[in-house]
């Protein structure tokens, strides 16, 4: 009597293998695909009052085609601060941008703080001001952008099957410029610049895996805990740690 071969057997066991091969090879390149920050800050002034029930806004550049800071990060610094400081309430960029239309308007929004005074002139933009109680602007200006890439991968169907094989990699660079603004004095008070570099990796055999350097993600951690650790300065402002 003839056995029968249990063809799926050998294709099961083919498929565990490759899937060993992969999950090694992902945990082997997970270190790699990190990211490198470098964060530098200025303080222009001494005396930053922040006092219970006082706001701030975070507010991305976003003038022209080449300057478009990403709305994710804008919102990201804004949790950052929001979850970092105490009794002090972070106002949403689109929420503040629609409140106050069309004066902080991608084409309109004042460039640098004497021309905030500019804008405080109109009666209904500066009662509303006052009334949110708004003592700081922090603009947000800056990109992520590819800066560079090397491999090559293929990939094909066939009656038996298909996949993906080779191998890529990728640099994406952060870099962004934070100014923060009091609205009482017109004048900047602080600058905090952050540029983080990362290398993200795609190994394919058979199923591609992405091993992703979070490159935006890290800058807004390194901006936002400078940006808590700047305004902790105040006598009036709590913090709590930043997880």
């Amino acid at each position: 009597m003839k056995v029968p071969i249990l063809r799926g057997v050998k294709t099961v066991n083919n498929f565990n293998r490759i899937t060993k091969i992969l999950t090694a090879l992902g945990v082997a390149l997970a270190a790699s695909a990190c990211t490198t920050i470098n964060v530098d800050h200025v303080r222009l002034q001494d005396d930053i009052s922040l006092s219970k029930g006082d706001a701030m806004v975070v507010l991305g550049r976003h003038q022209t085609p080449e300057i478009q800071t990403e709305a994710s990060l804008v919102a990201c610094i804004g949790g950052k601060l929001r979850s970092g400081t105490t009794d002090i309430r972070i106002i949403p960029e689109a929420e503040f941008v629609n409140q106050f239309y069309p004066w902080f308007e991608a084409r309109t929004a004042p460039l640098r703080p004497e021309k905030l005074r500019k804008v405080m002139r109109e009666p209904l933009v500066a009662k509303k001001l006052n009334d949110l109680n708004i003592k700081y602007f922090v603009w947000v200006e800056g990109s992520t952008e590819r800066t560079a890439s090397a491999g090559s991968m293929t990939c094909s169907i066939g009656p038996g099957g298909g996949g993906c094989f080779g191998f890529g990699t990728w640099e994406d660079t952060s870099d962004y410029e934070t100014t923060v603004w009091d609205v009482d004095t017109f004048e900047e008070v602080g600058r905090v610049s952050t540029e983080a570099v990362g290398t993200s990796y795609m190994p394919a055999f058979v199923v591609p895996i992405p091993l992703l350097a979070q490159v935006e993600g890290d800058a807004c951690q390194g901006m936002g805990k400078q940006l808590v650790e700047f305004f902790s300065r105040s006598a009036s402002n709590k913090l709590k740690t930043i997880k």
